[in-house]
């Protein structure tokens, strides 16, 4: 079997590793990729499951909640191995310093090592690049950024989590684990791959510009001229107390043809709106509101698994509000449902990568 999918539920590092191996009997894995809860010493986690499948290159990070085929967890470690029949070639680097300019250059250059051919040059229809990333960071931005300067291979991933601790959260490759890092993978599926972004919004007629921001610290202080607070909760039609209670419904996004790409606000302060991405002075923001998650998420899957043919793997990166969304409608099993007939493994991430950082997504990364 090429493909293989396991979750622990055992809160010892090594009964939960134990578990997950022995749910891998019998198969010679290329990678072994998993997600882990905080739960976990992620040092312990980290060296256990590495331990646990020499010969295959083995990653992950922490998490704010997992999923596998037909369920969303918690306090759990879910895994997923992958051998040659679906995995041709890959390979990891760490950007180990985020705050280091140079860092994914120098990433890239070790890939060039190992492919024979630079980053640039590499058939962006042959592979596919997965990044696991410190999702207290705030540096999502810019390696995106980065890896879209260097090479056309498109790259999909999610921000650690730490179940909604906000304290500290880990990446892991090879054994080691990581702060203030990201771990890149770049892959050649041995017979193709596709991606998913969905995110369950509509556009309403507003628009809202940013005109004053604070990049650094993801703020904007004015839209259209006018403190950030007042000019949302007027396009809502409520007051700047209540809008706060508007964000899950009503985040914002930047509208590229039929794309919507979500910028999600976290707080208001002193009339500043705080967002867990960054937003560009001068890039127009239209109000969304939200529709039904479960019915999009199985409307994107129904469309490209039939596009396909069919698919062995896919690996879901979801926005934990999303997850609190789901929870908040009792709809998690419902989740979890749409995807117990494909092999799936995933976490509840604090952002969403793909093309750059974005919220309130789901990324997907199927394998043929």
């Amino acid at each position: 079997m090429s493909v293989k999918i396991a979750c622990s539920q055992n809160t010892s590092v090594d009964g939960a590793v134990s578990e997950i191996k022995d749910s891998f009997a019998g198969m010679d894995p290329k990678a072994v990729v998993f997600f882990s809860s905080s739960v976990f010493d992620p040092a312990s986690i980290s060296a256990g499951m590495n331990q646990g499948f020499a010969g295959a290159r083995v990653f992950g990070c922490t998490t704010a909640g997992e999923i596998i085929s037909g369920k969303m967890l918690k306090n759990s470690l879910v895994a997923m191995a992958l051998d040659a029949e679906t995995v041709e070639d890959i390979d990891l680097q760490v950007v180990e310093d985020l705050k280091d300019p140079n860092s994914v250059y120098a990433a890239f250059t070790r890939f060039k090592d190992h492919f024979g051919v630079s980053m640039k040059d590499l058939d962006f229809q042959k592979y596919v690049g997965m990044i696991l990333i410190d999702g207290l960071s705030g540096a999502e931005e810019r390696t995106m950024e980065k890896i879209g300067d260097l090479t056309d291979v498109t790259f999909i991933g999610g921000s650690a989590g730490d179940d909604l601790q906000f304290s500290s959260t880990h990446v892991f490759a090879d054994g080691k684990t990581y702060t203030n890092a990201a771990v890149l993978a770049v892959i050649r599926p041995s017979k193709g791959f596709g991606i998913i972004k969905t995110q369950s919004f509509v556009t309403l007629d507003n628009v809202l510009t940013p005109t004053k921001v604070d990049e650094a610290n993801r703020e904007i202080l004015e839209f259209d001229g006018m403190p950030a607070s007042r000019a949302y909760a007027e396009a809502l039609g409520t007051t700047v107390e209540d809008a706060v209670n508007h964000f899950m419904r009503h985040p914002v996004g930047l509208v590229a043809g039929e794309e919507i790409y979500v910028r999600s606000p976290q707080q208001i302060q002193d009339g500043k709106i705080r967002f867990y991405c960054n937003v560009n002075e001068g890039m127009e923001l239209s109000l969304l509101e939200s529709t039904d998650i479960i019915e999009d998420t199985a409307s994107a899957l129904d469309g490209n698994v039939s596009s396909m043919e069919g698919v062995s793997a896919l690996i879901n990166f979801n926005c934990i509000l999303r997850t609190l969304e789901l929870e908040a409608n009792g709809a998690t099993d419902d989740y979890g449902r749409l995807f117990a007939e494909i092999p799936t493994i995933g976490f509840s991430t604090y952002g969403e990568e793909y093309i750059g950082h974005i919220n309130q997504t789901a990324t997907m990364l199927l394998l043929k």
